[in-house]
């Protein structure tokens, strides 16, 4: 440094350093002087957590009370609505919108310890805020001065006042003790939410597991618009004009959430906006352009943001983490520019619907001509796991699509906004021109347009704004994967949809401990072709993603052409047909432990020729030891000798008629479908039976995504197999050997479905859609018969392994010729020749 050096300390410990004449630019950190807070926002900072506890504790303390609790006696509205306008003056009072700082703080102070008039004044201070200063009363202005009138409706609701205790008001004046100015809206929002539906002794457990963290949203934001708005930037910053009219392009951009919730994307959207504006106006600066005051300059606002949530504690809470967000950035741009600002009263809102999102028309909400985005985390429930409320509104927005029953809820969002997009044949301002009649409009044309033309132009904008309009969705996987493809992507094709970018498999990414382990991916699409398609993966699904161009992303996430592989009730090639084991529906009561058989014929000794070995996809690959009771063929004479057999068929009589209990669970099922209840008349046979006569083979239906291959092997006849793994009646070493190749393995992995990232082999999906290699020369399939002989020895050698000893993938390498990971039995095969070879090699994928 060469001129006189400037060293100060500052308010959070660190330590600046620089030269005096750098001193204008270097202004902002002394921002604490006059007031200002810095705004840190985290992505899973404790204080998020620790925040939301306390309004829990808060919430609790309220609801045991018996404040604003609805006809089943949970948070209804009165209750939340309070707890939000605790969340507003919170952040409020922290952040300098009271003002002198702490104002809500002593307010909470000044009441008594006991609490007895605490509920009192803090009703009072939400009238004092929902009243312009000229029309307050004259005491209540003197008393709440420090107060502003806030508007936005956010306090106009009267609402009844609530008894406070001395716990209560402790947890208030503990909840005004948090660095507010410190926490993200977008983040703790959703944490808001969990604090009301879950019950104490779970929150600690569960709450920061519910919510799409920040490093996810960004994952989302930056290739939908973020990264290519940034680039614009870098290309016009140095071009004035070009830069302002930059600075107007984001004032018109919008963006609808239609499963907002907290508002965590809106949130964090608009904070990544305001944050690209302020690097406008630090450009604009450099030209010498008098910005006057800097918020007059401003023009992105929170007016631009549209969501629907279903529930209306979340929608409320959106609304204000809003202007929360609006005011932490007016902050940092007061801070930057050296002039503090307050948007109150607040004048503009978040355009916030609480509806049901595949109910609710979206053109009709936001008109396509106004909307740039359409972004979020759609719910993730399963097929099967529908209630009926929501199977009724799937069923509602899936109209039309062929199997759209074996689609995850999630895939509604993609139909409806697929539909937004494209619209009806006749577009909607047509539809609306038959409300008029046919006149002529004043024009300074020799000839004005009629009706008819002016309604064409409109419907001419309308389809165009449809068409620049992008996509993108956090989603469960399952979507890009299995059966499922074939059902949306066909439809969302014929509505004209192109993949932009994609990022492949990852894991749900937070600290709660406890938390389901969640497996996403993340697909932007629209009706235009993208210049620039990207594709994001992962090594590992908890890592960091690598990203590439891609040519085409289809709807595996692949970069190759848009294929679909749909279910096929037959094999593709001329092999064996697969199948599922066998199905009991018993209720447990056929199966037992070694321990459970032993005492059974303990009782019933003449018993033991009725049992088989039984194995399903865990039995087969950890090598558990199950058995089942099957009396299919047992003759009625010799059933009757059995009494403790009877029982056990009586007691599947019950449990498939719905009277009986399940043995596993111990609880009665409920009502069974007819089908069901109709096997109850032959309660000794299967609902689904497949038992080969002769050796037969067996793919577990799901295996761990840690194994490069599925395991699969022969089985002998004596064996059933349940229908938790596939079978392969007259298979041959030929079939084990393809079925146990590279190439298969490869195919599964991209069409098979999964469970987190687990393979789940389909026999619809992967089997039967194989191309499986036709023209083979005898010396060709001999090479391939010995191949599988010596894998199938290889496993041999060690009898004590199980399969999923031998073929985990992190499996220490114990000595030279064993199955750790530089020693696993496999194939290798040539898809051109059909060439293969045996051996004990590393990983081919």
């Amino acid at each position: 440094m060469e001129g006189p050096v400037a060293k100060v300390g500052l308010d959070d410990n660190t330590e600046a350093e620089f030269e005096l004449r750098e001193l204008p630019g270097r202004i902002s950190l002394f921002g604490f002087i006059a007031g200002y807070s810095k705004v840190r926002i985290r992505d899973e900072d404790p204080l998020n957590i620790k925040a939301a506890e306390l309004l829990g504790e808060l919430h609790d303390a309220l609801k045991r009370d018996g404040y604003g609790l609805n006809e089943q006696g949970k948070a209804g509205h009165v209750l939340q609505v309070f707890l939000v306008r605790i969340l507003f003056c919170l952040f409020a009072d922290d952040t300098g919108l009271f003002s002198p700082k702490d104002s809500f703080l002593e307010l909470i102070e000044q009441t008594r310890e006991d609490g007895a008039d605490t509920g009192a004044q803090i009703a009072r201070l939400f009238q004092a805020l929902n009243t312009a200063r000229e029309k307050r009363q004259r005491s209540l202005e003197e008393q709440f001065a420090p107060f502003p009138f806030v508007d936005g409706r956010l306090f106009e609701e009267p609402l009844s006042i609530p008894e406070f205790s001395s716990e209560m008001r402790r947890l208030v004046l503990d909840c005004c003790r948090v660095q507010w100015a410190s926490i993200s809206p977008a983040i703790f929002g959703a944490m808001f939410q969990k604090v009301i539906e879950l019950d104490a002794r779970d929150r600690r457990r569960q709450l920061g597991a519910h919510y799409t963290s920040e490093a996810n949203i960004r994952k989302l934001i930056g290739p939908l618009f973020l990264d290519e708005l940034r680039a614009e930037f870098e290309r016009v910053k140095r071009h004035k004009n070009k830069l302002f009219e930059f600075h107007k392009k984001l004032a018109t951009l919008n963006f609808l959430d239609p499963a907002c919730g907290c508002g965590n994307f809106l949130a964090i959207t608009y904070r990544e906006l305001r944050g690209l504006e302020l690097d406008i106006l630090r450009e604009a600066a450099k030209f010498g352009q008098a910005l006057g005051s800097v918020f007059k300059a401003l023009q992105v606002d929170v007016d631009q943001f549209h969501g629907i949530e279903l529930e209306e504690f979340p929608a409320q809470v959106a609304q204000v983490a809003m202007w929360l967000t609006d005011h932490q950035m007016n902050v940092v741009a007061g801070r930057e520019f050296g002039e503090f600002f307050a948007r109150l009263p607040l004048t503009k809102s978040a355009n916030i619907r609480c509806g049901n999102a595949l109910r609710l028309d979206w053109e009709a909400f936001v008109p396509p001509t106004k909307l740039n985005y359409i972004l979020g985390n759609p719910p993730f429930v399963g097929a099967k796991f529908l209630n009926d409320q929501r199977r009724e509104d799937f069923s509602f927005v899936s109209k039309g699509v062929a199997n759209a029953g074996l689609l995850d809820y999630v895939a509604g969002w993609y139909l409806k906004a697929a539909h937004y997009l494209v619209g009806t044949k006749e577009g909607f301002v047509s539809r609306d021109k038959k409300q008029f009649e046919d006149v002529r409009f004043a024009s300074q044309q020799n000839h004005p347009p009629t009706f008819d033309e002016v309604f064409l132009t409109l419907e001419q904008r309308d389809r165009e704004a449809r068409r620049r309009i992008r996509c993108a969705f956090v989603s469960t996987n399952s979507i890009t994967q299995g059966e499922q493809v074939g059902v949306l992507w066909s439809e969302l094709f014929r509505r004209g949809m192109k993949i932009h970018f994609a990022h492949r498999t990852f894991k749900w990414t937070n600290e709660a401990p406890g938390k389901a382990a969640v497996h996403c991916a993340i697909i932007g699409f629209g009706r235009e072709n993208a210049a620039t398609k990207r594709l994001f993966d992962y090594a590992e699904v908890d890592g960091p993603a690598q990203e590439r161009a891609a040519s085409n992303i289809n709807p595996y996430l692949v970069d190759g052409p848009d294929v679909l592989i749909t279910r096929r009730d037959a094999p593709l090639c001329a092999v064996p047909k697969i199948g599922i084991g066998n199905k009991p529906i018993d209720g447990g009561h056929y199966l037992f432990t070694p321990e459970e058989k032993a005492g059974f014929l303990s009782r019933e000794p003449q018993a033991e020729k009725w049992f088989r070995r039984w194995i399903g996809a865990d039995e087969f690959i950890n090598g558990y030891e199950r058995w089942c009771l099957w009396l299919g063929n047992c003759p009625p004479e010799e059933l009757k000798r059995m009494p403790e057999c009877v029982k056990r068929v009586e007691a599947v009589r019950a449990f498939r008629l719905g009277e009986g209990l399940n043995k596993k669970a111990g609880e009665r099922k409920k009502r069974p479908p007819e089908s069901t209840r109709k096997l109850a008349r032959t309660p000794t046979r299967f609902h689904v039976e497949n038992m080969p006569e002769a050796t037969y083979l067996v793919v577990p239906s799901a295996s761990s995504e840690r194994r490069p291959f599925v395991p699969i092997g022969f089985m002998s006849p004596n064996v059933l197999a349940s229908n938790l793994v596939l079978i392969v009646s007259n298979a041959t070493l030929f079939h084990f050997g393809i079925l146990g190749s590279t190439m298969h393995m490869a195919w599964a992995r991209y069409v098979c479905g999964r469970l987190k990232s687990d393979c789940r082999y389909s026999a619809q999906i992967v089997y039967n859609n194989f191309p499986w290699p036709q023209k083979l020369e005898d010396k060709g399939r001999a090479a391939i018969e010995t191949a599988s002989r010596a894998v199938l020895d290889a496993r041999s050698a060690h009898p004590l392994a199980t399969l999923a000893d031998l073929y985990e993938e992190f499996q220490p390498d114990f000595s030279p010729g064993t199955f750790g990971w530089t020693g696993r039995p496999e194939i290798r095969w040539s898809a051109r020749g059909g060439r293969r070879r045996a051996g004990l090699a590393g990983r081919t994928d």
